[in-house]
């Protein structure tokens, strides 16, 4: 019988993992429960993939804000400390704000705007303009921030960040002083010592900071690279890809988990005959058009994942196939002419016209996107993701 179903997706039920718990057998069987439950089975080259959040519970995985307190007043002494731009996010960001907060005397905070790295806006661009700011070469005081804009509070969580982190600092016992820039070497205007806390641009930044003249610069992927009083830590990582916890506590990224996948690989292979490729992932990548955060406020999509996922898809445009090559065919010769050319297309497609409008993204990060949105942030109960027939395509 023709198949009549592509690319299935199933978020897995599992129990509430906690550390010690052996994610490894929860993993496979969970799959293999909802296997039996749901009546299907599984096949070579579907995907399992597993929320880091639960790994990194498994692993134990946590800082207090005391630990990270520590590792800051270790790297940066009594320095009046510029911390730049953080991301606005009380669930990313704000915990780690406090340990920071709780390990220096004075902070420089500068925000990047009109937004956030991941998008998170602290004025809509439209006020930019009827303010006559240039965000590429205006620098603004907090004074001048609240003469321009006032208020401008979060419109999905209702926080005015400018004033939250700022008094998340004070709180702390630590003095604070705010500035506006985009430039990172706007800060050693006020302080040679900086903590860039940006995510996928850190290592630029670094590099201005550097060449100008800093003194000392470390980025979030600096602290808690080692374990400091008995404190989880991430040595590729540090405190990058964290969550809140608790109020006084941050649940980090992963620590090395290619075990984790090669082991769930080999247990399913072993007990189903099927060959899957496993994957651990965490935020996808992708743009929200109402709110405009795309997302990623983890260093990377997947930390871990088994060699079948290395790679981009290697795909054809069925449509400009259908408009183009074989716009004089219809019907039944248009799907064998289709199905012929894709069994014999190059394993190479780069740069071709036939590809052109295809994904031109990673496996793991295609993939990891869908499996995010698939489990949600909330109360699914689904950390464990099954993706099947994703590499399927028209001609099978």
């Amino acid at each position: 019988m023709e198949r009549t179903v592509g690319t299935v997706v199933r978020g897995i039920r599992a129990p509430i993992i906690r550390q010690g718990d052996d994610l490894v057998k929860i993993v496979v069987d969970s799959v293999l429960a909802a296997c039996e439950g749901e009546h299907f089975s599984l096949r070579d080259r579907d995907v399992v993939a597993v929320t880091e959040a639960v790994v990194a519970r498994s692993q134990g995985n946590y800082a207090h804000v005391d630990q990270i307190a520590a590792d800051v007043a270790a790297k940066f002494g009594d320095d009046t400390l510029g911390v730049i731009f953080p991301i606005l996010s009380r669930n990313r960001f704000a915990i780690c704000l406090r340990g920071i907060a709780k390990g220096a005397k004075k902070i420089v905070l500068m925000f990047s705007y009109p937004s956030d790295e991941v998008g998170n806006h602290l004025v809509d661009l439209d006020m930019l303009d009827e303010k006559g700011v240039d965000p590429w070469t205006d620098v603004l005081t907090e004074a001048k921030y609240r003469q321009l804009f006032g208020k401008n509070p979060h419109p999905f969580t209702g926080v005015d960040y400018v004033e939250y982190y700022s008094q998340l600092i004070r709180d702390c016992g630590c003095e604070v002083e705010v500035i506006f820039a985009n430039n990172p070497k706007e800060i050693l205007k006020h302080t040679k010592s900086v903590l860039t806390c940006d995510i996928h641009t850190r290592a630029r930044t670094k590099r201005l900071l550097k060449a100008a003249g800093a003194q000392k610069v470390y980025g979030l992927d600096d602290i808690l690279t080692a374990p400091v009083n008995g404190s989880g830590c991430n040595e590729k990582y540090g405190l990058l890809g964290s969550n809140k916890a608790t109020e006084d506590t941050v649940k980090l990224f992963p620590r090395e988990c290619g075990d984790l996948v090669k082991a769930v690989q080999a247990q399913l292979l072993e007990k189903t005959g099927a060959k899957v490729e496993v994957m651990v992932y965490g935020d996808g990548a992708f743009k929200d058009p109402m709110g405009k955060i795309w997302e990623l406020a983890d260093p990377v999509v997947s930390p871990a994942y088994t060699d079948g996922l290395v790679g981009t898809p290697n795909e054809l445009k069925l449509k400009y196939l259908a408009d183009n090559q074989f716009a004089h065919l219809s019907g039944k010769e248009l799907k064998d002419a289709i199905s012929e050319y894709i069994r014999n297309k190059s394993d190479d497609l780069k740069g071709s016209m036939e590809s052109q409008g295809t994904t031109p993204r990673r496996l793991t990060d295609l993939l990891g996107s869908l499996c995010d949105l698939t489990s949600g942030s909330g109360d699914k109960g689904t950390p464990i993701i099954l993706v099947q027939g994703y590499f399927d395509n028209y001609a099978i």
